[in-house]
């Protein structure tokens, strides 16, 4: 009997350290969303760059960037934070994004979810070190290997978007500048995301990047960094002028404040949109009274709509939006894409505006009116009643309302 006591009492201390020791905390994130090209009609491009260990191109990549007005995005790794931190700070003060390639550029394939989070975690806090910014939310798989189990390790690290390309110009391989131009510019559709490296292996591309932009420029591109393309930002900038910082584009400025190129320009009246200078001040919302919202019970999607701004111009909310239309990523709409804006109520029932009564034993006409809450008045005149102390038993009167 002891024995049986004994095992009984350890089968409930077993059971009691199993029922506090779990954690809601280590529940499973959202994977980290795959993306190989931004979702939409208009004319942008990201331009991306994986920096290693050499970061030979870097100089030269920036200064052709700066030249001609464009901001990039460079997939950082800690090989690369150690090796150059002095070049890599220059990224991230001329204004270009950075994003996570990995600490050693090992396979993320072959990773546990906890060595995954190890060479991201080190990355991130050498890039903050080295450049005061942060990768998240953007990580660029070392060789582009992926797979589920990698989605699932890197969004449980913080990172929302994994991002691959849909050109790649296999710079790495020492290709000459007009294979790299050529890649690119024949491939090139709205939304691109265009792999190049920095390092000394892509020798062709500091001499094709300059052509790439003067070409794609004419074909009607305009450059933007990848969360940019993909809307990443949570909510626009808010305030009604805007003072001009190194590296600033119009084109960034308007997306940053939920404007438009032409809007700003016209506000502004600028001669040329591309002619900015460091601290000139830009009206970035017309003086105007507050409008009220726009009425409707659907909306269809257009080119740079996001979600924040439908909520906005309709008085509502993201998360209302999201419910109403069971979206399962927010930051993800499509051009012609309808939205409901208010949920499907039923019309409520119509009341007529007479009612009939039949007149009672003991019935006066100003009872009968009390008891509609209308008056004598009323119940004479739908009646044609020339006595209002005479109705009869049995008499169908018009009660109106």
């Amino acid at each position: 009997m002891g024995k049986k006591l004994l095992k009984l009492g350890l089968a409930m201390i077993l059971l009691l350290v199993t029922a506090f020791s779990f954690n809601p905390g280590t529940a499973d994130a959202a994977s980290s969303k795959f993306v190989t090209q931004g979702n939409t009609s208009s004319k942008v491009v990201a331009l991306t760059f994986d920096d290693g260990a050499d970061g030979t191109n870097i100089s030269k990549i920036l200064n052709t960037l700066q030249t001609e007005n464009v901001k990039a995005t460079f997939f950082l790794t800690g090989t690369g934070l150690k090796h150059h931190p002095a070049e890599i700070k220059k990224i991230t003060d001329r204004g270009h994004q950075i994003g996570n390639h990995s600490f050693t550029h090992p396979y993320f394939t072959s990773l546990t979810a906890s060595q995954m989070k190890s060479e991201l975690d080190k990355t991130e806090a050498l890039a903050k070190s080295v450049t005061g910014k942060s990768t998240k939310p953007i990580f660029r798989a070392p060789y582009g290997a992926s797979n589920n189990a990698v989605l699932s390790g890197v969004g449980a690290a913080g990172y929302t978007h994994t991002i691959q390309w849909n050109i790649d110009t296999v710079d790495w391989k020492g290709v000459s500048k007009t294979q790299i131009v050529n890649k690119v510019v024949n491939n090139i559709t709205p939304g691109s995301i265009v792999l190049m490296h920095t390092g000394a292996g892509a020798s062709g591309t500091p001499a094709a990047l300059p052509e790439i932009i003067k070409q794609l420029k004419a074909k009607g591109y305009k450059f933007v960094t990848v969360s940019e393309m993909l809307n990443l930002q949570t909510a626009p900038a808010t305030g009604t002028t805007y003072t001009v910082k190194a590296g600033d584009t119009l084109y960034s400025i308007a997306i940053k404040y939920n404007t438009t190129v032409t809007a700003l320009t016209s506000l502004n009246k600028l001669s040329n949109p591309n002619a900015l200078q460091v601290g000139q001040v830009l009206k970035v919302k017309a003086e105007t009274s507050s409008q009220p919202p726009a009425t409707g019970t659907t909306y269809t999607v257009k080119a740079g709509d996001t979600l924040y701004s439908i909520a906005k111009k309709y008085n509502t909310t993201v998360s209302a939006l999201t419910s109403l239309n069971k979206l399962s990523n927010p930051n993800v709409l499509k051009i012609g894409q309808v939205l409901k804006l208010k949920a499907d109520t039923a019309a409520p029932p119509s009341t007529p505006s007479t009612t009939n009564y039949t007149v009672k034993s003991g019935d006066t006409l100003y009872a009968i009116a009390a008891k509609y809450n209308t008056t004598v008045q009323k119940i004479t005149a739908a009646n044609n009643i020339t006595n209002a102390n005479v109705i009869r038993i049995g008499q169908v009167l018009k009660i109106p309302k």
